[in-house]
């Protein structure tokens, strides 16, 4: 586990208006991708914001940390191959990441126990939550983009092809709304998904 960060105060504007960076050591392979989130916390009736910083790497270990001073907090550890993906959901309550291992891990960002994991049959390479934290969109090499309800965890995840004619790796995939995923193909295109459609032929909205 990474050592913690003596603790600093934030950077501010020299007179020349530049800022003095935050160098955040703890990694030792390239990053994959980064995520920051602001939160609302409550002190003494005083409401503050607060903003973390969660890092996914190839070194397998993804970290969260304080978005303002840089400063470590946890290690996310368990995946046996590089980390692709990491997001934290709009609380910063939980936090999912996605590997090359073939897994998606669903964490407890405030003790950093893994809760679920899901097994995928490739690489994969982006996940991301709902707005309202209920569920949780992965897509990879597979070219399959799910949707897992994180109140059924055990439940089958709903699985959306990205085309019935060739497999198209899916490079991303981001929540518009509640019901609205859009999955980045390595094709160039970039489709609308209505998770909520039953009717198969009208679930690709765009």
């Amino acid at each position: 586990m990474a050592a913690v960060a003596p603790a600093s105060e934030p950077p501010t504007p020299t007179t020349t208006g530049r800022q003095i960076p935050i160098v955040c050591p703890g990694h030792t392979r390239p990053l994959a991708e980064l995520q920051f989130c602001s939160i609302s916390e409550n002190n003494d009736d005083v409401e503050k914001q607060r903003t973390f910083l969660i890092s996914a790497c190839h070194d397998k270990m993804p970290m969260l940390r304080d978005g303002a001073t840089g400063d470590w907090i946890g290690t996310f550890a368990g995946h046996k191959g590089a980390v692709w993906s990491c997001r934290l959901d709009p609380a910063a309550l939980l936090a999912g990441t996605a590997s090359g291992d073939f897994s998606v891990q669903v964490w407890d960002a405030i003790t950093g126990q893994s809760l679920h994991s899901f097994p995928h049959k490739h690489v994969v390479k982006t996940v991301d939550w709902s707005l309202d934290s209920k569920r949780l969109a992965t897509g990879g090499h597979e070219g399959i983009l799910r949707i897992f309800d994180m109140s059924e965890p055990k439940k089958e995840p709903l699985m959306f092809d990205q085309s019935n004619k060739e497999k198209v790796s899916i490079s991303k995939c981001n929540w518009l709304d509640n019901s609205t995923v859009l999955a980045a193909g390595e094709d160039g295109n970039i489709r609308f998904w209505n998770v909520d459609e039953t009717d198969t032929s009208k679930q690709l909205t765009k």
